[in-house]
Parts: C-alpha cells; sequence; structure tokens
C-alpha cells in the first residue's frame, strides 16, 4: 500500500469515525442527521478503496440520497428542537453493554493489527480479479450462493411492516393509551373531550373560542 492510498484509507477512516461519533453525540437532530450523511459518505469512499464500485454507488443513492432524507423529513415534521425526555432507566445497563462492546472492538483491532505486523512482515492481500465489485460479479453472488440469506431477509422485513402496521393500528385513540399516556395528553390538550361518538379518538380536539362576553363557542374537529 502505497503513500497516497494509506493517506486516503486513514482520512475516509477518521471521517468515518467523526460522523458516527456526531450522530450519537450531538443533540440537535439536524446536526445528528448531518453526522450520520458524514458517516455514508467516508463509507463509500472505503468501498472504492476495496474496488466495490457497486456498493459506494449503492451506498450513496440508497443511503445519503434516501434514507437521509427520509431521517430529514421526519426532523422537520417533529420539529428541529423536539426531543425525547430524559430517561435514566436501565443506565447502568446500557453503560454496561457499552463497554463491553467498546472493550471487543479494541481487541479486535488490537489482533488485527498485531497479525498485520507479525515479523514486521504485513499480510499479503490477493490482487481483486478483473471484475470483482462491478454489477455482474455482485449480482452473480447475490442471486446465486447468497440467495436464500437474501430471501429470508426480504421476508423479515415483510414480516416487520406488517408488525408495525398492527402495533400502529392497535394504538389508535384513547382507550388504548397507558394511564401515563393519557395524563400527558390531558396535560398538553386539556380542552379535549369526548367526540360525539362518546370516545374520544387520536385526531379529535375541541376549540374553545371567546365570543366577546362571557359566552364561549365551541367546536369540535
Amino acid at each position: 500500500m502505497n503513500v497516497i492510498a494509506s493517506i486516503y484509507f486513514w482520512v475516509c477512516a477518521l471521517t468515518a469515525l467523526g460522523g458516527a461519533l456526531g450522530v450519537v453525540v450531538a443533540k440537535n437532530p439536524i446536526r445528528s442527521a448531518m453526522g450520520l450523511l458524514l458517516l455514508i459518505l467516508s463509507v463509500a469512499g472505503l468501498f472504492l478503496a476495496l474496488h466495490a464500485q457497486f456498493l459506494a454507488a449503492i451506498q450513496l443513492i440508497v443511503y445519503a440520497g434516501a434514507i437521509v432524507i427520509l431521517f430529514l423529513f421526519v426532523i422537520m415534521l417533529l420539529g428541529p428542537e423536539a426531543a425525547t425526555p430524559t430517561d435514566r432507566r436501565g443506565l447502568a445497563t446500557r453503560v454496561f453493554g457499552g463497554g463491553i462492546f467498546g472493550l471487543a472492538a479494541l481487541g479486535a483491532l488490537t489482533l488485527v493489527a498485531t497479525a498485520m505486523r507479525a515479523d514486521n512482515h504485513p499480510l499479503p492481500f490477493p490482487t481483486p480479479a478483473a471484475g470483482f465489485g462491478g454489477i455482474d460479479a455482485f449480482g452473480s453472488i447475490l442471486f446465486a450462493d447468497a440467495l436464500v440469506p437474501f430471501e429470508v431477509s426480504s421476508a423479515l422485513l415483510m414480516v416487520a411492516v406488517v408488525g408495525a402496521i398492527a402495533v400502529a393500528k392497535g394504538r389508535q385513540g384513547a382507550g388504548t393509551l397507558s394511564k401515563s399516556e393519557q395524563e400527558a395528553a390531558r396535560i398538553a390538550l386539556p380542552s379535549t373531550s369526548q367526540s360525539e361518538g362518546g370516545e374520544a379518538g387520536v385526531f379529535s380536539h375541541e376549540i374553545h373560542v371567546r365570543d366577546g362576553g362571557d359566552h364561549a363557542k365551541e367546536h369540535s374537529a
């Protein structure tokens, strides 16, 4: 590996690490999304270094061009300043799991570095074939040796979509909300009451408009 290739690899690797840390550390969701975009671009650069041009293009088209845009739409709908309440439940478990993962990653990197520098001779990497990383080579492997895992992953995604729809449909209406959620809804919307059918829904609101005097007009939406 020559000097230019080494510099290119370390720039992409450090940029990917910085983007990943930005996703986790940033409190502003817009900055977190920009960190994710930086990570995706860096990973695409690493794919190019491995002569995997097709994976680099898919990384840019699917993730940078679709997933990040979807995240930005969701952030704009919720509001850039929207933040979840602080939840310290299970903090010790999360810290312990993160520490174990970090130690495992550090150990793996140490083993790889030790193996590459054993006897002061780096591990030889074979020269890739002429069609390696292209659409033809990727498609032949995907629809031959990896056909069963590919179809299983498609089935898992379909099951996840059906499950998400079932959960979202089952939670519509105030009757299916928990006590804490109902209390939070009453605090956030104090004017919300029962709809005409006798049962308040998620999208039922009542707006009270003052009309000059002491009388109030009640409009149900």
